[in-house]
């Protein structure tokens, strides 16, 4: 029963990178609105999320200095994966002023660090569900909505890198396809590891409030927005919270 919600869930998550079809369907300017109200969003969905659910019931789980030290290490375990993908772009950006196929190789670079990202969301999801089927539910939809605007710049990286349509699709969906290999290792582990639910709670935790922080809300920041777009995410922040909030009603 557990194990056909986790499954069916991460396949939805992967399913998920096809949403970047969207950046040749729409124009430009009306897609930056979107994925800016949609960023909000999801920064609203981590947050309500992490607060909500995770970290009660972590907390009902152990005892405070063990959850504090797994949001942490969510936490630095999220910064280091950024630090490397970023440090793997740098490399190759100035390898790219040398090598003709420069270029192409941070497309690849980015698949890489997309996979690594969908695997922790696989692991992250399958320990909700671990816990509990509601916990499960509302953790794959904070994964869901924040998955929605990085693909589609993930399928816009692929596209500019000079890859054909078909060909980046395929790939997005391959890199997205580790969520579900995340999701059978932590189901696998749950054997072998104690206490791995509330673990990956705690972990998971750190990683929304990371996610969330350092790379959703500051993206909002990058340009001077108007009063009246600012208050709409301002709303759409809020309006991820209270969705999280409602889901309080399935538990």
């Amino acid at each position: 029963m557990v194990l056909s919600y986790i499954l069916i869930s991460v396949i939805i998550v992967s399913c998920i990178s096809f949403v970047g079809i969207l950046t040749l369907t729409l124009r430009q300017q009306l897609l930056q609105k979107l994925i800016l109200y949609l960023v909000s969003f999801a920064a609203g969905a981590l947050l309500g999320d992490a607060f909500l659910h995770l970290l009660p019931e972590a907390l009902e789980q152990g005892p405070i200095s063990r959850i504090a030290l797994y949001i942490l290490t969510g936490i630095v375990v999220f910064f280091a994966i950024e630090k490397f993908i970023a440090w793997r772009h740098t490399h190759h950006a100035h390898v790219k002023e040398i090598k003709q196929h420069g270029h192409r190789s941070f497309v690849y670079m980015n698949l890489i660090g997309d996979a690594t990202h969908n695997f922790m969301d696989g692991l992250i999801i399958a320990g909700s569900y671990l816990v509990s089927i509601p916990l499960g539910i509302s953790t794959t939809l904070a994964v869901v909505l924040h998955e929605i605007p990085q693909e589609i710049g993930d399928f816009a990286v692929l596209i500019h890198g000079g890859l054909k349509i078909s060909k980046a699709l395929w790939l997005n969906f391959l890199s997205a396809v580790t969520a579900i290999m995340g999701a059978i290792v932590a189901w696998v582990l749950q054997n072998y590891v104690e206490n791995i639910a509330f673990n990956l709670s705690a972990f998971a935790i750190g990683a929304f409030i990371y996610i969330a922080n350092s790379d959703l809300i500051p993206e909002l920041h990058k340009e001077k927005q108007l009063l009246r777009q600012s208050i709409k995410q301002l709303i759409a922040l809020i309006l991820g919270m209270l969705v999280m909030a409602a889901l309080l009603l399935l538990e």
